[in-house]
């Protein structure tokens, strides 16, 4: 890892970004075809079946109880469609005639199937079926049949039922006639008749609620045959999943009995000044009392969700806000503040909000709703305080959806996008593993254990746990042996190796979570030695407590957030969540795994164990003379009305301050640059992903590097068409110089961050002197009726040229062409 002296500022470019209008080049090929099938067959088995659903459905319609009915009378269809085929899937819909796609799902069993459930007005219950007719008897002008696309590929048809509607693991459903708390997925603008038909039902709801640009999210409990009276006599659900209960996942450390230490500590602290950047915790609450905490926490910075709950930490949860709250604090390096005997200046502030009960589990309420309301409360309070939220609370994602968003998560990224206001900046961890770790190969268990909920959020920034401790000194513990290597992934922190690769890259880094040990034969355990130290939650008792896993890694990675928030106040979120991301490195360790992969794709499964790094505060604030960072802060309008349909609008080309004949002294030199690029999306959750245009990102942004051999014409075309490919669901096309990036596109452009590492000689670097960042479809563009398209899109842009082990200064000339710019941006 980079250990290099750093002494100048990162450069800011204060220089926005050329507009260049979008140009769809010619389209060659396209989607595949749709499949070849008999005309006549096929039609006769659909115009059966769908008749038969029809049928059914009409039975249904006739049979709603006149006292329960609300909203408009309709039914739900279920198509089945090959996998591979899903570009049918916007054919399903049908905006004028109030015909939706609420759900698509994966069968099980049958991988290379999926299910799309359909919501149909009785008034428009025959549109299927005259599609189907029109398939059999006309052809368009290309003599081919019409509505062909979406006919042909569709394989059969039946009644929807409650099943098609629960889009969760089909072994939660719940057929044994019991109670459960539903997750229920509202038709927008559909919560009053819901209300009103639970209420008729004596269904008890949970007055928190989210909204969604489609979807407004409800808690219900009832038993299955109650929820299909719901579905049957209303128009108002589109999806059901089941509530999550958040578990209890914190360890009790024991301490050290050092009370001197303490006193003499708290007699050199200097309390943070009156606008210090604020670490607000989301957790178990914080007791004041402790010495330590004292100074930097005050009393009315302390909040609660549940007034009834208190703001003090709780036995219960073994005192872990407490312990996060010391973290956040001071870091890792509280043995070391203790040890010394200079003062101690604290140079941000901490809040508290209580998510968690006293005692038990919460209620099962929406945690997207409860995190909000803890985001807010602190937020009201001071107002205009700058600060990090950071939450170290999660609860497990079923196996089976693999990075699908969820509520609590479509929560937290609607929280930071902030409806395009102020963002917020939130640090969530990515959970930890509980079941019994042995020492063979620890890392194939992280692998397969993958991150908890929110951590399927796109905007925060997801952390995992690494570690470096593997000294064991207690002698209870002689013989034993540290589980993880110096520099590799900790014990229990989780990833997205599993995920689907459609979803973000998590965690999007990695800090320090402690170690495990082992004797050889028995499951690996946590020690003392191997963690961190922090503050107790029972001061009266006790002054310090151990922590370790994603919990402890988060803290730290939250401290790292407000120092960087503390020099630069007035960066945005995404600039210090981009600043964070470009500043990590793989250790060693990683780097020994990284060089044993194979290909791209390869890299891309350790990238979703190791993020990109371990992130060092000094590279994310400093430069150095032969290590120089550029930051940009733009944007741009994604999209714009065309017309008859939704149009990308524009791109914005980067002409960097390149030091040229710097670099093209150094020759043959290999040199490294690195781009990181960040923004935040406006969620749109509720369908499952697999449609080509209901996605769940608002917009996407991409970044390509002027080739260098390149021409400006040559460079748009390349990037006109990297636009259409990602339209079509097509892996970019590669560029000569692909193969120098260390990840490449297919890799590197999952999620809301995307940072990469290109390789090469100096003398190349010096012609690749233009950066583009171009948008992607999202459902501000395939949502035409929801009128998003005309919505500015944020970014910003972190640009480093690094000269390993070369001395020379390419740090000035670049200083002083952005110094030339600023006087004539000025």
């Amino acid at each position: 890892m980079s250990k290099q002296s750093r002494e100048f500022p990162h450069i800011y470019f204060p220089e926005k970004g050329k507009s260049e209008n979008y140009t769809r080049p010619r389209q060659g090929g396209g989607s595949n075809p749709p499949p070849n099938r008999n005309r006549i067959t096929h039609a006769s088995y659909l115009e059966q079946v769908i008749g038969r659903a029809i049928q059914n459905a009409n039975q249904l319609l006739t049979s709603r109880d006149p006292g329960l009915a609300t909203g408009v009378p309709g039914f739900y269809l279920e198509f089945y469609i090959k996998a591979d085929e899903t570009i049918a899937l916007k054919s399903l819909e049908n905006q004028t005639k109030k015909i939706e796609l609420v759900a698509v799902k994966k069968i099980p069993g049958e991988e290379d199937m999926v299910m799309a459930t359909v919501f149909i007005p009785a008034s428009a219950s025959n549109y299927f079926l005259k599609k189907v007719e029109e398939y059999r008897d006309k052809n368009t002008k290309n003599d081919k049949p019409k509505n062909d696309a979406l006919v042909s590929r569709l394989e059969t048809v039946e009644i929807g039922t409650i099943k098609s509607l629960f889009t969760d693991d089909p072994a939660l459903f719940p057929e044994d006639g019991r109670e459960v708390w539903w997750e229920v997925w509202l038709r927008k603008g559909k919560q009053k008749e819901f209300k009103e038909i639970t209420g008729k039902l004596e269904i008890p709801t949970k007055p928190h609620a989210l909204s969604f640009p489609e979807r407004e999210i409800v808690l219900a409990m009832s038993d299955m045959e109650a929820m299909a009276r719901v579905i049957h006599n209303s128009d108002a659900v589109a999806e059901l999943r089941i509530a999550k209960d958040t578990p209890s996942m914190f360890l009790e450390m024991p301490s050290l009995e050092q009370e001197q230490w303490v006193n003499d500590l708290e007699k050199r602290l200097l309390e943070p000044g009156k606008h210090a950047v604020s670490i607000c915790l989301l957790d178990s609450g914080v007791n004041i009392t402790h010495q330590l905490l004292s100074l930097g926490l005050a009393s009315d910075d302390r909040h609660t969700v549940e007034p009834s709950w208190g703001v003090n930490d709780s036995p219960y949860w073994r005192g872990h806000g407490t312990a996060m709250a010391g973290l956040c604090l001071y870091s890792d390096s509280l043995i070391d503040l203790l040890a010394t005997s200079e003062e101690v200046k604290l140079l941000h502030r901490i809040e508290s909000v209580k998510i968690l009960p006293n005692t038990g589990q919460n209620q099962p309420e929406l945690y997207g709703a409860i995190t909000e309301q803890g985001v807010f409360l602190p937020e009201i309070q001071a107002p205009d305080r700058r600060r990090v939220f950071c939450m170290a609370v999660t609860s497990p994602i079923d196996s089976k959806n693999r990075g699908t968003p969820s509520s609590w998560s479509a929560a937290v990224d609607q929280l930071c996008f902030n409806d395009g206001e102020f963002r917020r900046l939130m640090i969530i961890s990515a959970g930890n593993i509980f079941q019994d770790i042995f020492s063979d190969n620890y890392l194939n268990i992280n692998d397969i254990e993958t991150i908890e909920n929110p951590g399927q959020a796109w905007n925060a920034l997801i952390v995992g746990a690494y570690t470096e401790k593997i000294n064991i000194l207690d002698p209870n513990y002689r013989g034993w042996q540290p589980l993880a290597h110096g520099g590799d992934l900790s014990p229990r922190s989780r990833t997205s190796v599993a995920w689907d690769t459609q979803w973000p890259i998590r965690p999007d880094v990695v800090f320090e979570g402690g170690n495990m040990a082992f004797d050889g034969q028995n499951p690996a355990e946590t020690i003392n030695d191997l963690c961190l130290l922090t503050t107790h939650y029972r001061p009266n008792i006790r002054m310090f407590d151990h922590m370790s896993d994603t919990s402890c890694a988060t803290a730290l990675a939250s401290y790292m957030a407000t120092r960087i928030m503390s020099e630069h106040p007035n960066y945005r979120p995404e600039t210090v969540r981009a600043l964070i991301v470009h500043s990590a490195e793989w250790t060693p360790a990683m780097q020994n795994h990284f060089q044993g992969a194979s290909s791209k794709t390869a890299r891309g499964s350790l990238l979703r164990r190791y993020g990109y790094g371990v992130p060092d505060l000094s590279r994310a604030l400093q430069s150095a003379s032969n290590d120089l960072t550029l930051i940009i802060e733009d944007e741009l309008q994604s999209f714009c009305l065309g017309k008859s349909n939704i149009k990308t609008k524009e791109m914005k080309l980067h002409k960097l301050p390149w030091p040229s004949e710097e670099l093209e002294k150094l020759g043959e030199a290999n040199v490294e640059l690195k781009i990181t690029l960040s923004y935040f999306i406006e969620p749109n959750p509720g369908e499952r992903g697999w449609a080509y245009r209901h996605r769940y990102p608002s917009h996407g942004l991409r970044f390509k590097v002027k080739d260098s051999l390149e021409t400006d014409d040559e460079f748009q075309w390349r990037i006109n068409e990297a636009v259409r490919n990602e339209e079509e669901n097509k892996k970019s096309s590669s560029s000569p110089e692909d193969k120098n990036w260390f990840l490449g596109p297919n890799t590197r452009d999952g999620g809301s961050i995307h940072s990469d590492i290109w390789h090469g000689t100096a003398v190349e670097l010096a012609r690749k002197d233009a950066i583009a960042i171009y948008p992607v479809g999202g459902w501000w563009k395939e949502k035409k009726y929801l009128e998003r398209y005309n919505e500015m899109a944020p970014y910003s842009l972190i640009i480093s040229v690094r000269v390993p082990g070369v001395e020379v200064d390419i740090y000035t000339p670049v200083s002083n062409l952005v110094s030339t710019s600023i006087e004539i941006y000025a």
